[in-house]
């Protein structure tokens, strides 16, 4: 009788248990990029077709990268999290690397005066989306295997915090001070998870603020923009132009909007309506009720993730913890920006909307973390020490 329960058991435990995966990340993500493909077609039409002669040149783009995000995202779910203990350094390596090759004259491609692009064949590759994934990869694997000293000093906390200083700096140089802001906050986030004190975390941010203030007044670009921010109106057909188009298609969305495709201000008025400003489109045709959807779609996915991050730690996977928290952080904030900066609550950044907005790179990025995000679930689902009322489906 006992060699027979030794030989179920034995079985049992060599016996791979089946793909957890959450239906609630699956279906919102799904939805999400859905509205996003709908959104990138009806913004870019007419662009698309007086560029390239192809009314639907974007729309096919963004649905290639769609696909290849969603193959990516299969396959990081099966990529176990311990893998990335084992490469860190080769994170830490790759992120910096990929910022420094986008500044190399002949290397870097420059757009609107930022050199943010590798073109590689017809494809124009930014390099920082990857880097930035990659870099809090790291950062998160060091704060798991340096947690004593984290929690027990400020030369712990500063340690990591020089490394994100570091790549912050090469992405201002680029210039992306958008994407510094969200690296730099993010991962700041993982360290707090990960158990830095808040008064290390507290003037880190105070410094930070200072700092950005510093930044903002030191450069008459970005002096232009805050001002612009504060008064769109000022100079509403030049410096103020993409804000206040952005307002008024806002405004013209009203309760229900205009109906899908009858946007007037995608024609021309509203630059770059496909990429940074396809949330104003989105109002426009969709009015406040698309505007609550939408919205709620991205809060969804934050709360989730961070769940997840609260799953993860109280079983006992501090790394599962602090990369579930770092998307729900980074989705959650460069979803915040974009609608802030599209609203008129935030100065201008050249940051997508995750999911939604045309842009590959970003596209392919979010795609693969989701799966992660998703890996993530299997494997603290798959410890056994989660409550059944807090675990997600199987599939």
């Amino acid at each position: 009788m006992s060699a027979s329960i030794a030989l179920q058991h034995s079985r049992s435990a060599g016996r791979q248990p089946r793909l957890a995966l959450d239906p609630v990340i699956v279906i919102t993500t799904l939805l999400l990029l859905l509205a996003g493909l709908i959104m990138v077609a009806s913004a870019s039409l007419t662009i698309a077709e007086r560029q390239s002669g192809d009314p639907f040149f974007h729309f096919e783009r963004q649905l290639f990268s769609m696909l290849a995000g969603l193959l990516l995202a299969v396959g990081m779910l099966a990529v176990p999290i311990t893998l990335w203990q084992r490469g860190a350094p080769l994170l830490l390596g790759g992120s910096i690397l990929l910022l420094l090759v986008v500044l190399i004259p002949g290397l870097g491609h420059e757009v609107n005066g930022s050199r943010r692009w590798i073109r590689i064949g017809v494809f124009n590759f930014q390099p920082s989306e990857l880097a930035r994934w990659m870099l809090l990869g790291y950062v998160a694997v060091y704060a798991v295997r340096h947690q004593e000293e984290l929690r027990a000093s400020t030369a712990g906390f500063l340690k990591p915090l020089a490394v994100l200083g570091v790549a912050a700096l090469l992405l201002l140089l680029e210039p992306d001070f958008g994407a510094a802001a969200v690296l730099g906050i993010t991962g700041v986030a993982i360290l707090f998870v990960a158990g830095a004190r808040l008064r290390d975390v507290a003037l880190v941010l105070a410094v930070g603020v200072v700092g950005a203030a510093v930044l903002a007044l030191s450069s008459g670009y970005r002096m232009q923009r805050l001002m612009t921010f504060l008064d769109p109106w000022a100079d509403p057909f030049n410096s103020g132009f993409q804000l206040t188009q952005s307002l008024i298609a806002i405004g013209r969305g009203e309760w229900l909007g205009v109906g899908l495709g009858s946007s007037i201000q995608k024609l021309f008025y509203l630059p770059e309506a496909h990429t940074d400003f396809v949330f104003a489109v989105a109002a426009e045709e969709f009015g406040l009720l698309g505007v609550l959807v939408i919205v709620a779609g991205f809060l969804v996915l934050v709360l989730r993730s961070l769940r997840l991050a609260r799953l993860a730690a109280g079983a006992a996977l501090p790394l599962h913890a602090c990369l579930a928290a770092g998307f729900g952080v980074w989705l959650g904030l460069q979803a915040f920006i974009n609608i802030g900066v599209n609203m008129g609550l935030l100065p201008t950044k050249g940051l997508t909307l995750p999911l939604m907005s045309y842009g590959r790179s970003s596209l392919v990025v979010t795609l693969a973390w989701v799966g992660m995000l998703l890996r993530i679930h299997h494997e603290v689902m798959a410890t056994g020490r989660v409550a059944s009322t807090d675990a997600g489906g199987e599939a």
